[in-house]
């Protein structure tokens, strides 16, 4: 599968996040608010991220991939700048 790099990452947050690959958490979307969305984590939390750049065409249920320490959001095989809301 190709990964689309939003033009909002910069190179140092993929660094962090291939310097951290177990910081990233596994989660659902619950809910999706124009540029904010709902991820509900595998391990029981929730949290609630602004998506930063291009909208990402992502919709409740998808299963994405939050990093917290380096704020990028992998969903629809695109990895996009999310920031805690």
């Amino acid at each position: 599968m190709s990964r689309t790099i939003s033009s909002t990452v910069h190179p140092i947050q993929r660094c962090m996040a291939a310097a951290n690959p177990a910081a990233w958490w596994d989660g659902l979307v619950t809910h999706v608010d124009g540029a904010e969305a709902t991820i509900a984590l595998l391990n029981g939390a929730a949290v609630r991220v602004r998506i930063v750049g291009p909208a990402v065409d992502i919709a409740s249920g998808e299963p994405v991939a939050y990093h917290p320490v380096a704020e990028l959001l992998s969903a629809s095989a695109v990895l996009t700048t999310a920031r805690v809301a």
